[in-house]
């Protein structure tokens, strides 16, 4: 294994960490509604919006007013985009005459996008049009990573206020982030993504002739600016089926590099940004140190793994399902990054991992993805994983354990132990449900531990709302067409609706000063209990399962045998 590989994972961890502080601080005044040089040609057309959907700006919401308008949002735009799969084949820019999506093709879709999800049972070159990719999925790219910012802030601002019932407005932090932050970001990334030669574009696809003479048909569309949001909203559903392996999706070692960074880049602004809307940068940077040093574990053994010798191949290297354009080491950190992040974005197939890299990259899912995890996602994920640190802290001392000045007392530790276990249990049960009945085997690509694997990866997927698939499982039928909705619409809701609640418990209390007996969130001791507790729950949870999967395989695999 070559220097060089190390050396593209230092790199990347030194462009998230350094564009970190830089964007986070942008963020931070945005969020915090305070003036920037961007609000001046945005503030218009912002008061222009609220006055459109009769919104109040100062008006302020409880934790259940602003839980009450998150569903209604959400159940909005799963009706909106549902009506538009259905009703594609009747619709304008369509110039390849696609037929209407089938119903439950359709309803996993709607929920699949409005939930952040963006897993693809479908290939989007031979099954969507122009305007359902522009209108219906460019457009949940954007709502539904700008929910997540919003929920942050409204946890936010229950650490930060006291004696109140109020969260802030639904509506205002919606809009904001997807004006002040989500376009912006985009329209920059789209521009540099077009120029490495990312089509953007409206014709009709295009018939070329291969150097062996046979015709063959190329996809066009617009899909610079869905690629952008993408990797920045950690969507990561790509325009294409292929996603980032796609040449005409990621054309260029830099269109790579500029894609791989976007996974990470609002996921690690957002936490300097908490930092400084708590006041608080040192804590900030305490999470930032638990998140990136369980990232580059991860990453750096699933590289090793990567590249060991295989009995299997003869010791050959593990190339089938990677772009040799982009190279073996960029598509592991790849994986890594899409999976530590929920964005599910992919320039390689996990399935062509080796088993422990694949079982890496599925454990970064299995954690929570609390490892940076989703925009606004990750960041209230790994509060909950905290807000059980500081109770297990309280316990060894004998002490009513605090955060940030706030007593955390049961209802909060229930809270957050019910957005923890909830997703895992939808992992379990419904991976344990597709391995029992025929129609989960059925379109198994492989038997034995990889099989499972991939069931389990699917499910993990859906129910961390990351979107990616192992690949070798062929989902496209009616039993993971509603086992998949069911993961993905629990996986989101399990997690938002307690940390609201935990918001809302908060924001109630005083915040009591720090005394003798409070343990400090802020130092090496709290990093390392953190990520302590992250990975003995990941590993009480979900160590049986990767042992039957990617450890065994990995273990048949080194004595000549593969699935």
């Amino acid at each position: 294994m070559q220097m060089s590989v190390w050396l593209k994972l230092g790199v990347y961890v030194v462009l998230v960490l350094g564009c970190a502080p830089v964007l986070g601080f942008l963020l931070a005044r945005v969020l915090d509604r305070e003036h920037t040089w961007i609000s001046r040609p945005l503030a218009a057309l912002e008061k222009g919006i609220y006055r459109i959907c009769g919104v109040d700006p100062s008006a302020e919401m409880s934790w259940k007013e602003y839980a009450g308008s998150l569903i209604g949002f959400h159940v909005l735009g799963f009706l909106f985009l549902l009506t538009l799969l259905l009703a594609q084949g009747w619709l304008p820019l369509n110039p390849q005459q696609l037929a209407s999506v089938p119903l439950w093709l359709a309803v996993e879709t709607a929920a699949s996008f409005v939930t952040n999800t963006n897993w693809q049972a479908y290939s989007g070159e031979s099954t969507l049009s122009y305007l359902t990719q522009m209108l219906g999925l460019t457009v949940q790219n954007f709502l539904s990573a700008a929910v997540g910012i919003a929920v942050l802030l409204a946890l936010t601002r229950g650490l930060t206020r006291s004696a109140t019932q109020n969260l802030g407005n639904f509506w205002v932090d919606l809009t904001r982030s997807v004006l002040y932050v989500l376009l912006p970001m985009s329209f920059v990334i789209a521009l540099v993504l077009v120029s490495q030669g990312v089509i953007q574009n409206l014709s009709p696809y295009v018939t070329a002739k291969t150097l062996e003479g046979s015709a063959q048909l190329l996809p066009m569309g617009p899909a610079a600016s869905q690629v952008a949001i993408k990797q920045l909203g950690t969507n990561g559903g790509g325009f294409f089926g292929a996603n980032s392996t796609h040449p005409f999706e990621n054309p260029t070692p830099l269109s790579n590099w500029v894609e791989m960074v976007a996974i990470l880049l609002l996921p690690a602004g957002l936490v300097d940004a908490f930092g400084r809307l708590l006041r608080r940068r040192r804590h900030a940077w305490s999470l930032m140190a638990a998140m990136m040093m369980i990232f580059v574990l991860t990453a750096g053994f699933a590289l090793y793994a990567e590249y060991q010798p295989n009995p299997v191949l003869h010791g050959a290297p593990f190339l089938e399902g990677k772009e040799t354009r982009v190279g073996l080491a960029d598509s592991v950190i790849w994986g890594l990054a899409t999976t530590a992040a929920s964005n599910g974005s992919v320039n390689a197939m996990h399935d062509s991992f080796s088993p422990l890299a694949g079982g890496f990259a599925l454990l970064n899912i299995l954690l929570g993805e609390v490892v940076f995890g989703g925009v606004g996602a990750g960041l209230y994920g790994m509060v909950l994983f905290v807000v059980i640190t500081v109770f297990i802290a309280g316990l060894m001392v004998g002490r009513t354990p605090e955060y940030l000045g706030k007593k955390i007392e049961s209802k909060e530790v229930r809270m957050a132990a019910v957005g923890i276990l909830l997703p895992s249990a939808l992992i379990l049960v419904l991976s344990a449900l597709a391995c029992l009945v025929p129609a989960g085997l059925s379109r198994l690509g492989n038997g034995g531990p990889h099989g499972l694997t991939e069931i389990l990866y699917a499910f993990a997927s859906g129910a961390g709302n990351n979107g990616s698939a192992f690949g070798g499982l062929s989902a496209n039928t009616t039993f993971y067409h509603v086992m998949m909705s069911i993961a993905m619409v629990g996986g989101r809701f399990g997690v938002l609706l307690p940390v609201l609640a935990l918001a809302g418990s908060l924001v109630v209390k005083r915040s009591a000063p720090a005394s003798a007996g409070t343990f400090p969130t802020d130092g090496p001791l709290f990093v390392l209990l953190l990520i302590s507790v992250v990975l003995i729950v990941g590993a009480l949870t979900f160590l049986p399962a990767l042992c039957l999967g990617p450890i065994v395989e990995h273990g048949l695999m080194m004595r000549g045998r593969t699935f």
